[in-house]
């Protein structure tokens, strides 16, 4: 199979190598790392084995033409690009996965090419990108994926066993939508404490942003659950995303926060990937994993204050 990746960042990198090992035939679709991933391939160093892959590299999706399926890691934030960078890699039966962070990015793709098949998958994996070219996979890697639109349901078992091959463990959903508010149960309270705790505990109380209070770093994941404060504010998040989510349909037990409070000891002093953004003033995927959730309790009547003080105190800190 042909498949592209665009948005080779530390989580596009690492399964496009993963792929590329199962005998896919990968192109990146690269921008900074272009030059050095050309010359010296990925280097993914990982506690399950350290390997170099050296895919095929490209700066210009026409270079790469239509594939048979596309895998989209972007940034949320990056959205706007998909009209650009995308029709030079989809032909009338290209399938396009989106690996990418919260609501509303398999919609983005549909509006686009609404006759092909669209995927959704999610990522539970601790991966950062260290340098150039280089991947640190820490811990994980699973990937939970799903049909988004009737004409993706024959290829999600394909995608899946190629993932499989280059020694991924990929299972399948039969309710992407269902599987996305589960994973935002931790992405919401972890990524969005992780960014907020620069601010302190007192602005999420308040729900505001001194702009001239200095700030301090931001906190990994073990350090917010070694605070029992902090634990409260993942806690009460976790609740109100689970009360949302079963408001829309699915049937998340309240248990469900136990098990990711539980796994995520696992990961050890684990910065997620929008607290790394910030560190790195990069923007924040505010809408896909934040606001929007918190617009879409509001549709359905869920009160979630948590939440909404959450949203404010990081919309005052992406605007410094």
């Amino acid at each position: 199979m042909k498949i592209a990746i665009v948005g080779c960042g530390a989580l596009g990198s690492y399964y496009g190598a993963c792929l590329a090992r199962g005998g896919a035939q990968v192109h990146f679709l690269l921008r900074s790392d272009f030059e050095i991933v050309r010359q010296s391939g990925v280097q993914i160093l990982s506690a399950a084995g350290d390997f170099t892959l050296h895919p095929h590299a490209a700066a210009d999706p026409r270079d790469i033409g239509p594939c048979d399926w596309v895998v989209i890691g972007l940034k949320t934030t990056a959205n706007h690009t998909f009209a650009q960078l995308l029709p030079p890699l989809v032909g009338p039966h290209t399938a396009l996965l989106t690996l990418q962070n919260g609501l509303g990015n398999e919609e983005a793709l549909e509006a686009l090419f609404p006759h092909n098949p669209i995927l959704g998958g999610l990522c539970f994996v601790c991966v950062n990108r260290i340098a150039p070219g280089v991947i640190r996979h820490m811990a994980h890697g699973r990937i939970l994926l799903g049909a988004w639109n009737a004409s993706a349901r024959t290829r999600t078992s394909l995608i899946a066993e190629a993932f499989q091959r280059g020694g991924v463990p990929c299972d399948v959903s039969d309710d992407i939508a269902d599987a996305h508010w589960r994973k935002l149960v931790w992405n919401i309270p972890f990524n969005g404490l992780s960014v907020a705790s620069a601010a302190g505990i007192h602005a999420l109380e308040s729900g505001t942003v001194d702009p001239n209070a200095p700030l301090q770093p931001c906190l990994s994941t073990d350090r917010l659950l070694a605070d029992p404060a902090w634990v409260s504010w993942i806690r009460r998040l976790m609740s109100e995303v689970i009360a949302t989510a079963n408001a829309l349909g699915s049937t998340i037990p309240d248990a469900y926060a136990d098990d990711n409070i539980a796994r995520t000891f696992e990961m050890g002093a684990y910065h997620p990937s929008t607290a790394i953004d910030f560190m790195e003033g990069r923007p924040l995927e505010l809408e896909s994993l934040f606001t929007g959730p918190a617009a879409r309790a509001q549709a359905c009547g869920v009160p979630t204050p948590a939440l909404d003080r959450l949203c404010a105190v990081l919309s005052g800190l992406a605007r410094r």
